[in-house]
C-alpha cells in the first residue's frame, strides 16, 4: 500500500503542553474508523503507522453479504499523561477542536490511555450523538437501531466483565488457537506470556486459561508477576485494580515478582503483547523466548524486530489480525449482523479469526511470504473488491 494519508493534523492546547495528533489514512464511504489514544510521548510517527494499520484491520475482516462495508483507517493520538489531573479536560478539547471531523469522517473509540465511557463523555460534550457519528448515515435500519443494539451490548456482562472489554481479548484467543492448529499444534500443555493487563490483556489472559494454556506471566505497567506453574488468571482478575494493576498480595508460594520488562524473557510458548506500541524491537527482540507472538496491541513489534524474530523461526502474528476483533464487533453490532448478546458475539468473532488465520497461514505457505505480508496482500485485495462494489454496485 502506497498511497499517501487522507489528513494529518496536530492540534496544541491552550491551557496545557499536551499535543494532539490526527491521522486519516484512508476512507471508505466517506468514514475512517479508528481510536483516540493518550500517552506521553505520543508523536505523529506512531499516530500515522496506528492508521495505517486500522486501513488494513478495517479492510481484512470485509466478507460479502454482510451489512457493514469496511471502513477506512484512521487514529488519533495526544502526548500527554492519562493520570494528569488535567488530562480529562485535554481529552474534551480536543474532541473539540476535531468536532467537524468526528461529524463527517472520523469514527472514534477507545485505546491506550483512554476509556470508552470517556470518549462518549467527551464526544457528548462537543454535542455529538455518538462517537461513531460519522458513520451512523450508514446504518441500514437507521441510526437509532443501531445505536440501541450497540448500548444493550455494552450492557451485557460476561462472568463479571463487560462484553465491550471481553471481545477485543477473546478474538485474540482465537488467534493464538487458529494460528495453533495451523501449524499442527494444539493449546494442550501450551504456556503463555501477557504483557499488559488492562482490558484487552486481562481478557486475553482469561481466554487463553480458558483454552487450556498454561499464562506463566502477566506484565503491568509496575512489574511482571511470573509463576512457572501457572498463575490464577481468574484470581488476578478479581482483584485487578481500575486502570489495569495485578494484584499483589496474597500471591502463591511460587510467584515471583519481576521487573517490568522482564516478560520478554518469561520462557513460554505464546507471547502476547497486549500495551503499548513498539514493545518489541530490535534491541530487545533477542530477550523474546518462545514458538509463537501474537500482536494483541496496535504496532507492538517493530519492523526490524519482526525481521529478527522471523530469521529465527519466531511466528509473528501481526496487530491487525490478532487485535481486529473489538473493532469488527462494533460495527457488527451497529449494523446488525449479530444482535447485542455475548453468544452471537463470540460465534462471530471465532468464524471470522479461523477463517481469516486460515486463510493468512494458507497464503503464506503457498507464496512464502510472512504472515505480515500475506495479511496485508488479503487486505489490499479486499480493498480493491469493495472499490469495485461501490462503483459497479
Amino acid at each position: 500500500m502506497t498511497e499517501r494519508p487522507h489528513l494529518r493534523l496536530t492540534w496544541f492546547d491552550d491551557r496545557t503542553e499536551a499535543t494532539g495528533h490526527l491521522v486519516i489514512d484512508t476512507l471508505g464511504l466517506g468514514v475512517a474508523s479508528g481510536g483516540l489514544r493518550m500517552r506521553p510521548g505520543c508523536t505523529m510517527a506512531e499516530v500515522a503507522a496506528l492508521a495505517r494499520a486500522m486501513t488494513l484491520k478495517e479492510a481484512l475482516v470485509y466478507e460479502p453479504g454482510r451489512r457493514y462495508l469496511p471502513f477506512g483507517g484512521a487514529k488519533g493520538g495526544i502526548d500527554f499523561d492519562p493520570r494528569h489531573p488535567e488530562a480529562p479536560g485535554v481529552l474534551r478539547r480536543f474532541v473539540e477542536a476535531v468536532r467537524p471531523l468526528l461529524a463527517t469522517h472520523w469514527a472514534v473509540g477507545e485505546d491506550l490511555g483512554t476509556s470508552q465511557e470517556a470518549i462518549d463523555e467527551a464526544v457528548a460534550a462537543a454535542g455529538l450523538r455518538s462517537c461513531v457519528h460519522a458513520a451512523l448515515r450508514h446504518v441500514p435500519d437507521g441510526a437509532e437501531a443501531g445505536l440501541d443494539r450497540v448500548a444493550r451490548a455494552f450492557a451485557v456482562e460476561v462472568d463479571g466483565l463487560g462484553l465491550g472489554d471481553s471481545v477485543g481479548g477473546y478474538g485474540v484467543v482465537q488467534a493464538v488457537l487458529a494460528t495453533l492448529a495451523e501449524h499442527g499444534e494444539t493449546p494442550a500443555g501450551k504456556t503463555a506470556v501477557v504483557q499488559g493487563f488492562g482490558s484487552m490483556g486481562g481478557a486475553a489472559a482469561r481466554y487463553l486459561d480458558r483454552a487450556g494454556l498454561r499464562v506463566v506471566a502477566i506484565a503491568d505497567r509496575v512489574g511482571t508477576v511470573a509463576d512457572p506453574a501457572g498463575l490464577d488468571v481468574a484470581a488476578l482478575l478479581a482483584g485487578r485494580s481500575r486502570d489495569g494493576l495485578l494484584p499483589r498480595e496474597n500471591l502463591p508460594a511460587g510467584a515471583r515478582l519481576l521487573d517490568r520488562e522482564e516478560w520478554r524473557s518469561c520462557p513460554a510458548d505464546v507471547l502476547v503483547t497486549a500495551a503499548v506500541s513498539a514493545a518489541v524491537t530490535a534491541a530487545n527482540q533477542a530477550e523474546v523466548r518462545g514458538r509463537y507472538l501474537v500482536e494483541a496491541a496496535n504496532v507492538s513489534v517493530t519492523a526490524e524486530a519482526e525481521a529478527a524474530l522471523l530469521a529465527r523461526g519466531v511466528v509473528v502474528v501481526p496487530d491487525f489480525l490478532a487485535n481486529l476483533a473489538a473493532n469488527a464487533w462494533w460495527w457488527w453490532t451497529l449494523f446488525g449482523d449479530i444482535g447485542p448478546t455475548g453468544a452471537e458475539a463470540f460465534a462471530m468473532i471465532e468464524k471470522t479469526m479461523w477463517r481469516l488465520a486460515g486463510a493468512v497461514f494458507g497464503s503464506a505457505r503457498q507464496t512464502g511470504q510472512t504472515p505480515r505480508a500475506a495479511a496485508t496482500a488479503i487486505a489490499e485485495g479486499h480493498r480493491e473488491l469493495l472499490r469495485d462494489k461501490l462503483i459497479h454496485g
